[in-house]
């Protein structure tokens, strides 16, 4: 009874230890690579994400081809050799940038499969190589990142920079609190009715005043739509819009006769002779004006002669004499004397 009792609790204590049924048969196959990526023995095996087997040995081939350098050997399920086609592709997989590697196969499309002690391609390893190296460099920038981070939390916490002094500056916090404070009286104002903002919003003799505004305005329009008074005839008359019409033509004939140099106007814009004429006339006055200016001619002596000034002020004195004395005794200047011979 001892022995017995001895063999069922062995028989269960390897049951139990045991991640595969005893009764599974399993097949070695076999990929190659030229990088193991730190694979080690003991790794799952997998179809598309599913545990078909393990990683028994991982070496070096002896080959010198290229992919073909370390060999992996898998242990797998021999029924699942039939879910294996001879296309498929081996690779290294992770389940994330520090988990645990694994050979994942990818389900190829032939009709035929491996066999007991066959051979699974493999893909390069090249990409796995790059995925870490890019992981560490991933690393790396997250490392400076929380370096920043920490530098900036020191600061706010020192209370340095605009953050920092939000946070430990007393004096800013009663600012805010003061103007907390006022923003509230400004609504509790408001909300009672007071000052214009609130009177705006509670008074209702001015809700009146604009209700009767935007009434007057909606007559207005309705006015405009009915053809009432002169905006309203400008939008509703066909015979003031055919006028108004006609106007525009008659302008742009207008413009146009200027542009094409008929007419007085039309010759004074397009003329070079008439241009060449008003400009001699008007050369021709800027001399007389210069000349006036200087002094020259008699007009020029009236205008700068002083002396001359002077006499014809003194003259025009004389005959303003002579005219008074006239009118006050004209039979002193009009005696007639008669002689006979």
């Amino acid at each position: 009874m001892a022995i017995v009792s001895m063999a069922i609790l062995a028989v269960l204590t390897f049951l139990l230890t045991q991640d595969k049924p005893f009764w599974e048969r399993y097949a070695n196959i076999y990929t190659y690579m030229d990088d193991s990526a730190a694979m080690s023995s003991g790794a799952p095996a997998r179809l598309n994400g599913i545990l078909i087997g393990s990683v028994t040995e991982v070496g070096l081939s002896g080959s010198k081809e290229p992919n073909r350098i370390v060999r992996i050997t898998m242990k797998v399920q021999r029924s699942r050799l039939k879910d294996i086609p001879i296309d498929s592709i081996a690779g290294i997989s992770a389940e994330n940038m520090l988990g645990t590697k694994f050979i994942n196969i990818a389900m190829g499309r032939s009709k035929v499969t491996v066999q007991p002690d066959g051979e699974v391609k493999s893909e390069p390893t090249a990409e796995i190589r790059d995925l870490v190296k890019r992981g560490f460099g991933l690393f790396d920038a997250a490392q400076e990142i929380l370096v920043r981070v920490d530098k900036i939390v020191s600061l706010v916490e020192s209370g340095k920079g605009s953050v920092g002094k939000l946070l430990v500056d007393e004096e800013l916090y009663d600012r805010l609190i003061k103007t907390v404070a006022e923003l509230q009286k400004i609504a509790e104002t408001v909300a009672s009715g007071k000052g214009t903002v609130g009177k705006l919003l509670y008074d209702e003799s001015l809700y009146s005043d604009a209700h009767s505004a935007l009434a007057r305005l909606d007559q207005v329009i309705q006015d405009l739509q009915a053809g009432q008074g002169t905006a309203g005839q400008l939008l509703k008359n066909p015979a003031l819009y055919n006028e108004t019409q006609a106007s525009i033509a008659q302008v742009k004939q207008l413009l146009d006769n200027l542009n094409a140099g008929q007419g007085t106007a039309g010759k004074l814009l397009k003329d070079e002779a008439a241009y060449k004429q008003i400009q001699s006339v008007l050369g021709q006055a800027d001399t007389a004006l210069t000349r006036m200016n200087a002094g020259q001619g008699t007009i020029g002596q009236l205008l700068v002669n002083a002396q001359l000034y002077d006499s014809i002020e003194g003259l025009s004195s004389e005959l303003h004499s002579l005219t008074k004395d006239i009118r006050a005794n004209p039979k002193k200047f009009l005696r007639v004397k008669f002689s006979i011979f």
